[in-house]
């Protein structure tokens, strides 16, 4: 069982910026997966950014450009810096990671743009 923590959301302004970083911990393995995913209210959970433990990095359009997934893998740290935020960023973003056929998920924390 992997067991995941993330940290850093918050309330922000439009154009703002906040980091986000989620914490693996137990039972990891390499090769795995680690993503962002996001859930406003009444919609569905949206992919935002996935980085493999090799470091190859996939977006969502929404967010080219204005967010960037990094890792330490080391640590199986997984981390999103998100620029430019818009008010349509606002969600639970979830932390998860896969590996072997296994998924985890985060409990997830709250980012709020304002306008």
């Amino acid at each position: 069982q992997v067991q995941l923590v993330e940290s850093g959301g918050g309330l922000v302004q439009a154009g703002g910026s906040l980091r986000l970083s989620c914490a693996a911990s137990g039972s990891t393995a390499t090769p795995n997966t680690m993503a962002w995913y996001r859930q406003a209210p009444g919609k569905q959970r949206d992919l935002v950014a996935t980085i493999t433990s090799g470091g190859g990095t996939n977006y969502a359009d929404s967010v080219k450009g204005r967010f960037a997934i990094s890792r330490d893998s080391g640590n199986n740290i997984v981390s999103l810096q998100m620029n430019s935020l818009k008010p349509e960023d606002t969600a639970v973003y979830y932390c998860k990671y896969e590996s072997l056929g296994r998924t985890s998920w985060g409990r997830g924390t709250q980012v709020t743009v304002s306008s």
